[in-house]
């Protein structure tokens, strides 16, 4: 079957089935074509909590789907491709969480959202890419417990007067990028700025004109008055920035998550046909996951003004 027939089928039985279909900024560029909404992991929260679907088909990895479910409980929730599986997530368990808590009794608990529901469900509160240093910020303890990726909280502590406790995880995507790849870039393309996501590592960022969620790359290229942009972040962003902004010039460095690309149009088609996979999580789960998305949509709608 083509793609336009795929986009097409796939866009009727979501009129049918009263389903909405969310997708992450690093999906290939077919998926955007069936997406209701495109965005960063907060954004994809804030439509999550607010739909009036019946249903939600996530074009994302696990941890997304689980927050869509976790923010919308009474919605079905479903993930076209069962392995799409962020490492990072995993990189923290509930058990090695509550260890650390126990060490730093003081502490906050900030789970940023690459994380699984469990771990969710022993945090104070989340935050993603784009709200992180808000979220930190935000609160009276001034210890941090900050878990998983260990690049986002060194950028958190150079933004905040807090102690910010780490833990070890990391984006295999992010942390492998390099201040020689980034330079070497900026070589190529002097006139270029340069838009740096935080999960890399603190050289890099250090070389960034302004350091930001993927959507917020979207936003700030739109606004500025420079017509070149270096993106460093998974390329699948650049896609995005070029189908937005046709009129500006945007360069990739090799940067690929192979679990956000396992979405593919034949995979939603069946998704969406079969309702498969289903995202379940234990309702207790739930509850106390829920707090902590609920707090960090709080302090980002504080902030928004709305």
């Amino acid at each position: 079957m083509s793609d336009e027939a795929l986009i097409n089928k796939i866009n009727r039985l979501k009129k049918e089935k009263n389903a909405i279909m969310l997708a992450h900024n690093y999906q290939r560029p077919e998926i955007y074509q069936v997406a209701d909404f495109i965005g960063d992991s907060l954004e994809l929260s804030k439509e999550a909590a607010k739909t009036d679907a019946d249903m939600i088909v996530f074009c994302g990895v696990d941890f997304m789907a689980e927050s869509a479910k976790i923010l919308s409980p009474d919605k079905k929730v479903l993930i076209p491709v069962r392995d799409a599986q962020c490492p990072m997530a995993g990189m923290v368990t509930r058990n090695e969480l509550l260890d650390l808590k126990k060490k730093h009794p003081n502490a906050a608990v900030v789970s940023y959202v690459n994380t699984s529901a469990e771990t969710k469900a022993e945090s104070d509160i989340c935050c993603t890419s784009s709200n992180c240093v808000q979220v930190v910020n935000s609160l009276p303890e001034k210890e941090i417990i900050f878990v998983p990726d260990e690049n986002l909280a060194k950028y958190v502590q150079s933004k905040s007067s807090k102690k910010i406790i780490p833990w070890k995880g990391f984006c295999y995507v992010h942390s492998k990028i390099t201040a020689a790849q980034v330079k070497e870039a900026k070589n190529l393309h002097p006139e270029a700025k340069v838009l740096v996501h935080p999960e890399c590592p603190l050289d890099v960022i250090g070389l960034a004109d302004y350091v930001c969620s993927t959507s917020q790359m979207l936003y700030y290229a739109r606004e500025d008055e420079a017509e070149e942009f270096i993106i460093i972040t998974e390329h699948g962003m650049v896609e995005r920035l070029k189908l937005e902004l046709p009129d500006k010039r945007f360069y990739a460095i090799v940067a690929t998550c192979i679990q956000q690309k396992k979405n593919t149009l034949p995979a939603v088609l069946r998704s969406i046909q079969e309702e498969v996979y289903p995202v379940e999580i234990d309702e207790n789960i739930i509850k106390r996951a829920r707090v902590a998305l609920d707090r960090m949509l709080e302090v980002s709608s504080k902030s928004s003004g709305k």
